[in-house]
């Protein structure tokens, strides 16, 4: 933190000496200082580049300068032509350029992570207070019908049970009443020869 309001002081404190260095130079040079100064370049200096980088899956634009050494067309280093205030004036600017350059591509990159962070505040809340209940309601549905079925399903099982224990002892009852009954039921063959008590018939 402390570096960078370190950073911010320089940056303001360029500006301003760039802007007093501009004026000092124009009454140095007189009024043909901008006319000799754009009849002194054939090319820009500088480029600029623009790029993009991927940070956790966002693209941030960024801003990359391009320098291309060109002297100036027409020497103006003579004392008369303010020579001297008109080239730290230029060294002023281009550490300014510099500057602004890298803060217009700080400035760009906070503006897309700010849009970033908005976007994925409003899916988070989106999340948390629309998918979010929906979901809870669905899995207490679910969990509801999952015990009612497991209640019925215990409920059908215990009459079950209970129906096959009244069979039981309905056939046990009736088996302890006739004897009989029960061994006719139970599927027992008589043999007829197994007595031999029976009085002989005489024709």
């Amino acid at each position: 933190q402390e570096s960078r309001g370190l950073g911010d002081v320089y940056k303001r404190q360029l500006m301003k000496d760039a802007t007093f260095s501009l004026s000092s130079a124009r009454i140095v040079a007189g009024e043909n200082f901008t006319h000799m100064i754009i009849e002194g370049v054939e090319k820009s200096t500088y480029k600029l580049r623009k790029g993009t980088e991927n940070v956790v899956g966002v693209h941030l634009p960024v801003f990359d300068i391009i320098k291309e050494s060109q002297p100036p067309k027409n020497d103006i280093t003579g004392i008369g032509k303010g020579g001297e205030k008109i080239k730290k004036c230029r060294e002023l600017y281009l550490k300014a350029l510099e500057s602004l350059i890298e803060l217009a591509s700080l400035q760009t990159t906070f503006l897309t992570l700010d849009e970033v962070i908005k976007v994925t505040n409003r899916r988070v809340n989106a999340i948390e207070y629309v998918v979010k209940p929906r979901l809870q309601n669905t899995i207490a549905y679910i969990i509801t019908e999952l015990d009612e079925a497991e209640r019925e399903e215990f409920f059908r099982l215990k009459k079950v049970k209970a129906k096959k224990k009244r069979d039981a002892d309905a056939k046990l009852l009736l088996a302890s009443a006739n004897p009989d009954l029960s061994e006719v039921s139970s599927g027992t063959p008589t043999d007829i020869t197994e007595h031999d008590n029976d009085s002989d018939v005489i024709f």
